[in-house]
């Protein structure tokens, strides 16, 4: 991985910004159409399974394009790989925001997903290369994790304002002006880079981590539907294991591997992978819980549903900025396991709501799910970038 100068008068802060800008605007989409499902079953005519789809079909297609993406970027470079994902992103925004079926929503938030996956790994690695010093980067790094999290948990509150004073389709629309700003100061200051150690494209190992993450997130959203025990799980996490392991297998015998995986014998950087993954499954699941929650069970509006909310991002906005603070002072290690264990405490007493639970008792999930969030995801993805050479 090469560095790329920073030119004079380009401060690497407002760099982070503008990046911090392209990165909160695809992962606030994962969640601001949560409280827009019952108005796709009146405008829309969405069944059950076709709400699942509009919400998961981004997910799905993003984290399955994810590792390629961010393979193309290596070769191809970053800040060009950025600004087509904001373009696509864009484009697909507005085709969205115009359907007229559930089946074409569906169609288009799966699309958005594509540009998605290009913007994420680009926007990560153009920050590692911006902030050569190391204390400087681990912040950078805790910001950037720190815009994640409160993007998700965001997502519900500014889908509510939206949904409260325009149609459904502003929930999509709302992306242009933002990434349309983003794409002008991304051109203006974003240095680019790419790995100058990259060499032959690998499009066998580059279909294979495509269908096997996808095979597995697949598995893993159906799991519910089918039951976990099912045949039809049991086949999607052999199919998701064998392709998996066809994927390790080539990788390992090529010269030129788009993934060395060897890195996953590094337990730093593996278990950084592991709790990330594990915090948003559980995070994307508890959000999409708790809005259907609010507006089926307890009959609230898109706004006040969205409102309901916000105790979320607000202790994940405490509990991140502090994390890289407590990661020096106790170790990474322990720090994210902390906030997995808060995780685990806020999701599990979610089992115990009902129809009549108290909104209190909702915010002390909130606390002990955001405040978690919040204590992993800087640490561990710092982790995880430290480990790479």
């Amino acid at each position: 991985m090469s560095p790329a100068p920073v030119a004079a008068g380009r401060s690497p802060w407002l760099i982070l910004a503008v990046l911090c800008t392209s990165v909160f605007i695809i992962v606030v989409d994962g969640t601001i159409v949560n409280v827009a499902l019952p108005t796709f079953v009146r405008e829309l005519g969405a069944t059950t399974s076709q709400l699942q789809w509009i919400v998961d079909a981004y997910v799905l297609v993003f984290a399955g394009l994810l590792m390629a993406a961010g393979s193309i970027g290596d070769r191809y470079g970053r800040k060009g790989v950025l600004q087509i994902g904001l373009a696509v992103f864009a484009l697909t925004s507005v085709f969205a925001s115009m359907a007229d079926s559930a089946g074409s929503l569906i169609a288009w938030r799966a699309a958005m997903g594509v540009g998605g996956a290009l913007i994420f790994p680009a926007t990560l690695a153009l920050l590692v290369n911006v902030f050569t010093v190391p204390r400087q980067r681990a912040v950078a790094i805790s910001v950037w994790a720190a815009t994640s999290g409160l993007a998700v948990a965001l997502g519900p509150v500014s889908g509510g304002l939206l949904l409260k004073y325009f149609s459904w389709g502003s929930v999509f629309l709302v992306n242009v002006p933002i990434i349309a700003i983003a794409m002008v100061l991304v051109g203006r200051m974003v240095p680019t880079s790419r790995d100058t150690t990259v060499r032959r494209f690998d499009p066998l190992g580059t279909l294979l981590s495509i269908m096997s993450i996808s095979v597995l997130v697949w598995a893993v959203i159906e799991g519910p539907s089918h039951g976990w025990l099912s045949a039809t799980s049991a086949v999607a996490f052999g199919l998701a294991a064998t392709l998996l392991a066809a994927f390790v297998w080539w990788e390992r015998r090529r010269e030129h591997p788009m993934l060395d995986v060897r890195v996953f014998s590094n337990l730093r950087f593996t278990a950084g992978s592991l709790s990330v993954a594990f915090a948003f499954f559980a995070l994307f699941g508890f959000i999409f819980n708790v809005t259907q929650y609010f507006q089926v069970v307890r009959g609230y509006g898109t706004l006040e549903a969205g409102v309901r909310t916000v105790p979320f991002a607000l202790f994940t906005g405490f509990a991140a900025p502090i994390s890289a603070k407590l990661a020096y002072r106790f170790g990474t290690k322990s720090v994210v396991a902390a906030g997995l264990a808060s995780m685990s405490i806020g999701f599990a007493w979610t089992t115990t709501l009902q129809a009549g639970s108290s909104y209190w008792l909702i915010v002390g999930q909130m606390m002990f799910m955001g405040g978690g969030l919040g204590l992993v995801n800087a640490p561990a993805t710092e982790a995880i970038m430290g480990s790479l050479p």
